[in-house]
């Protein structure tokens, strides 16, 4: 057996075999954490016990050792993973074994949003030599779908024909959803006419999710054909059609004056909405959990699974509607629905009133919205953070003095409620407040605060924003937290930034990175 070494890593007989020191936690699917010092030999030619003998691999994501650099992954091919260990410690660092174990992960990694490992779990797969199902397509497809990875859901699809298995109804409806997600209404074109060409029957909803698509990117012209081909067929349009006609005059460019009264007009028709194919909706996705909300990518999506009278699931009209009015800015447009729904008798759920405070706080309006907030709050009715969230981004429209003070007030009694910020939330936030150009920085010093107190890493792009900000003020270079800003900003700078041959402001630090962002394998996901 023959070894050289490239790229800090050996390769054994033309096979990429990693030694290296290090350690990581490694959960099985039992739920049993398990700590492995992975040792070898830093000699250039490491000598072998057994000439004839393999060592053991272990499969373990390049990610770990290279970072986020995907290209550079696929370039080398499959991880070989090599340590002197037994059977039975290869058996607890392999996270899957059997076709159900892989569609175990494959779910897993879907709920917590961590597409993408999808191709990792998939070619490792390949690797043990088990052969995937029609279900474990269609969960790694979905997967795809809900973290908008195109690329991959095609990768999955060709690999699912090259093993005789032909897409169906279902995975051509979930690879136009994300097609709408991706705002590529001409690949979702072309996947019809691939049904067409497959011989498989497009059914109802199939044509909603094309709609959506298609209003994506604000083709009214495609969206109104779909519209006329589904009346000529003796098919009714139900509300997501009517959602996915307002959407488009939404994202149509250039919007034109009248768009504010077509999305009104467009309420109004919807009163007499239709059911289009709504037990075969049921039976091929809910399994899946994917709502139709999701399917055909409404505003509506990530907060369709909350409770506490947060989404009233029959104003899906008005959920879009006063979205869009939100978007546009106009505050009379979205009076005029407010009274609308309260002629149809209905009370607003939370999602209209958090569209209805952003409509007002983005056109400065900050009494307005804060009474509809406080209105609430004195209602009785369920604290819900999400207004907290929607009152404070809208107060940071525009950096005054009085909006940026509301916002930290409005940060300190969340955070008195026992409501704390996530990773992506705070980071969010943190994005936001970093770009007030005057002022005391204080909100953006809170936000910062707040994550460090619970131990958590905003994304590259806050800290960048935030560290730039610091850097605009008269700080003293000794002063402790730029200094613990711009240590983060070089670890995350060295992960997630500019890659070699772009010129940046900064270099970045040749220490170690110390913080990691989101996990570099599926075992290390598999800890959620």
């Amino acid at each position: 057996m023959t070894y050289r070494k490239t790229l800090g890593m050996y390769i054994v007989d033309g096979r990429y075999d990693y030694h290296f020191c290090s350690q990581f936690h490694v959960l099985s699917l039992s739920g049993k954490r398990e700590r492995f010092l992975l040792s070898s030999s830093d000699d250039k030619n490491p000598t072998q016990s057994s000439a004839d003998s393999a060592l053991p691999s272990m499969k373990f994501p390049l990610r770990s050792i290279l970072g986020a650099r995907p290209a550079v992954i696929r370039a080398l091919g499959r991880r070989y993973f090599a340590a002197a260990a037994s059977t039975e410690e290869y058996a607890k660092r392999n996270y899957a074994n059997n076709v159900s174990e892989y569609n175990t992960v494959v779910a897993s990694l879907t709920s917590q949003r961590r597409g993408y490992l999808l191709r990792d779990v998939y070619d490792d797969m390949v690797l043990d030599g088990v052969q995937p199902g029609r279900d474990v397509f269609h969960s790694l497809i979905v997967g795809t779908m809900k973290s908008a990875r195109l690329q991959d859901a095609f990768y999955f699809r060709d690999e699912m024909k090259a093993m005789g298995l032909i897409p169906d109804v279902a995975v051509y409806n979930f690879l136009i959803s994300m097609c709408g997600k991706c705002k590529n209404s001409d690949q979702a074109i072309q996947i019809l006419e691939e049904m067409k060409r497959s011989e498989v029957k497009p059914n109802g909803q199939t044509f909603v999710c094309l709609l959506n698509a298609c209003a994506a990117t604000g083709r009214l012209d495609r969206v109104y054909a779909i519209v006329r081909d589904m009346t000529a067929a003796g098919a009714g349009l139900n509300k997501f059609c009517y959602a996915g006609l307002i959407t488009a005059h939404l994202n149509k460019t250039p919007r034109g004056d009248d768009t504010a009264s077509k999305i009104i007009e467009l309420v109004e028709q919807s009163k007499g909405w239709s059911s289009v194919d709504g037990a075969t909706y049921a039976a091929e996705n809910v399994a899946r959990g994917v709502s139709e909300e999701e399917l055909y990518n409404l505003p509506t999506a990530e907060y369709i699974h909350r409770r506490g009278g947060f989404l009233n699931k029959k104003l899906t009209v008005y959920h879009v509607a006063l979205h869009a009015c939100a978007e546009l800015k106009d505050v009379q447009a979205t009076e005029v629905l407010l009274e609308m729904l309260q002629k149809d008798k209905e009370s607003p759920d939370v999602f209209i009133l958090m569209q209805t405070m952003r409509c007002h706080l983005q056109c400065g309006d900050l009494d307005r919205g804060l009474a509809i907030f406080e209105e609430y709050m004195n209602s009785g009715k369920p604290n819900m953070m999400e207004l907290y969230l929607t009152l404070i981004e809208g107060a940071m429209v525009g950096y005054t003095p009085k909006g940026m003070q509301l916002a930290q007030d409005t940060l300190v009694k969340m955070t008195e409620k026992n409501y704390f910020l996530n990773p992506k939330i705070g980071s969010d936030l943190l994005l936001v407040a970093a770009g007030e150009e005057t002022g005391g920085y204080t909100t953006a010093n809170y936000i910062w605060d707040l994550m460090q107190a619970r131990n958590m890493i905003p994304t590259f792009p806050a800290v960048e924003a935030y560290y730039k900000g610091l850097k605009k003020r008269d700080i003293p270079e000794d002063d402790a937290r730029l200094l613990l800003v711009s240590r983060t900003y070089d670890n995350l700078l060295g992960k997630f930034g500019p890659r070699p041959g772009v010129t940046t402001n900064r270099p970045p630090s040749t220490a170690e990175p110390e913080m990691e962002q989101k996990p570099s394998s599926v075992t290390e996901a598999n800890q959620a």
